[in-house]
C-alpha cells in the first residue's frame, strides 16, 4: 500500500501548536498585469513579520489567475516558493497551495504545487454544486494521495455550501488530512466541524485553523468540549488560516503568541472579547460585509497600498474595486484601533523588500 503523502515532523508539531498563515494577495500594476516585485516583497514580508506559512493560489490571490487569459497560477504559486527557498528560516514554515475545481483539475493542482515545493493544498469544495458529499470524499482522497489536505468550509454567501455533521466525519477519517480550515462564519456550522473531528480516530492528527474572519479572536479562546462513546473529549482551535492576516500581519503573529499564552495559563479576561470586537471591526472595513463582501480583495490592497506593499488596489476583475464608503471605513479603523497595525514594522523593511 502506498504511503500517503505527509508534513514532516517540525512542520506537523508546528501546524498542531498554531500558526499565522496569510492568504497571499496577487499584486498588479495599472495595466493590470503582474507585479512581481511586489509579489516577492509580500511574500518577505509574511516571512519577516513571523507568519508560520503561507496559503497562495486562494480566494485572496483570485481565483481567475487560473483562467486561460492570465494564466497565473504556475507564476505565483512559483515566486513564492522561490523567496520561500532563499530565506533560511530558522522555523518550520509551511507552503500551503490553494486546490480547486473538479477532479481532473484538483489532482493538476495539486501535482504542480507538490513540485513546486508546496508542502500542503487548501482543497476548496466551492463551485461544485453538482458533486453528491461523497463524490466531494471521494475526490479528497485522490488529492491526498498527491499531497496533505487542508479542508475548507467556506461560507454560502461567497460561493460555498452547507454540509452535514456525517460529511465532515467522513472528512476526519481521510488519511492525509492534517488540517481543516473552518471559514463559514457560523456558529453552528463550525461547531458541526469540531464535534466531527472530534468524534473521528483521527482527532488527534487534524489541526482545526480558524477563516471566521469574523470571530477570530473568541475563535482562538475557545476550547470545544463534546462527549464521544462515553468519553469526555476536548479540541482547540490553533491558529488561523486567514485573508484578515495578509495585512498588519506582524500583529497578527503578537496577537497569536499571546493567544497561546493565556491559554496555557488558563487565565482568560473578560477584555478578550472586547479584543475581538475590535478585530472583527477591522476585518469589517477590510472585507466589506456591508456590501456583500464585494470589496473584500479591494480592502486587503488598500492597507497594503498604504504601506508601500503593493502599487494599487487592481484586480483581474476590472469590476472588483472598493465599495462605496470603504475607503473611510479603513480611515476609520486605522484610527480607532492604532494598536491593530504593523505600519511602522513595514516602513522599517520595505525598502529592502522591494529591492
Amino acid at each position: 500500500m502506498q504511503a500517503v503523502p505527509s508534513l514532516s515532523p517540525e512542520q506537523s508539531r508546528a501546524l498542531h501548536e498554531g500558526l499565522v498563515i496569510p492568504a497571499h494577495p496577487l499584486a498588479l500594476d495599472e495595466q493590470r498585469q503582474l507585479d512581481a516585485a511586489s509579489q516577492r516583497a509580500l511574500t518577505r514580508y509574511y516571512m519577516a513579520a513571523g507568519a508560520g506559512g503561507i496559503a497562495v493560489g486562494v480566494h485572496s490571490t483570485q481565483f481567475e489567475i487560473r483562467d486561460p487569459q492570465h494564466n497565473l497560477y504556475e507564476t505565483v504559486l512559483r515566486l513564492a516558493s522561490e523567496e520561500v527557498e532563499r530565506v533560511a528560516l530558522r522555523r518550520p514554515f509551511i507552503r500551503v497551495a490553494g486546490i480547486c475545481g473538479p477532479l481532473g483539475q484538483a489532482l493538476g493542482e495539486a501535482k504542480l504545487a507538490a513540485a513546486l515545493g508546496y508542502d500542503a493544498g487548501l482543497l476548496s469544495m466551492g463551485g461544485l454544486q453538482g458533486l453528491s458529499e461523497q463524490e466531494l470524499l471521494n475526490r479528497t482522497e485522490r488529492v491526498a494521495a498527491v499531497m496533505p489536505v487542508i479542508g475548507f468550509y467556506l461560507q454560502p454567501s461567497v460561493g460555498g455550501r452547507v454540509f452535514s455533521f456525517d460529511f465532515w466525519r467522513a472528512f476526519a477519517d481521510i488519511p492525509g488530512v492534517v488540517a481543516i480550515k473552518m471559514a463559514p462564519f457560523n456558529r453552528y456550522q463550525t461547531i458541526d466541524v469540531v464535534r466531527a473531528v472530534c468524534s473521528s480516530e483521527r482527532r488527534d492528527q487534524i489541526a482545526l485553523y480558524t477563516g471566521n474572519d469574523d470571530n477570530i479572536v473568541n475563535d482562538l479562546l475557545t476550547t470545544y468540549r463534546f462527549q464521544v462513546n462515553g468519553q469526555s473529549v476536548e479540541k482547540r482551535i490553533v491558529g488561523g488560516l486567514l485573508g484578515h492576516w495578509a495585512v498588519w500581519t506582524q500583529k497578527a503573529v503578537e496577537l497569536l503568541e499571546e493567544i497561546k499564552r493565556v491559554r496555557q495559563e488558563g487565565q482568560i479576561s473578560p477584555e478578550w472579547l472586547t479584543r475581538n470586537i475590535a478585530a472583527t471591526e477591522a476585518n469589517a472595513a477590510f472585507f466589506d460585509p456591508a456590501h456583500g463582501f464585494a470589496g473584500c480583495i479591494p480592502g486587503i490592497h488598500e492597507v497594503l497600498r498604504r504601506q508601500g506593499l503593493m502599487r494599487g488596489t487592481w484586480c483581474l476583475n476590472p469590476h472588483e474595486e472598493l465599495s462605496p464608503g470603504q475607503k473611510e471605513e479603513i480611515d476609520r479603523v486605522y484610527r480607532d484601533y492604532p494598536e491593530l497595525n504593523d505600519d511602522e514594522f513595514v516602513r522599517a523593511h520595505l525598502a529592502k523588500w522591494l529591492a
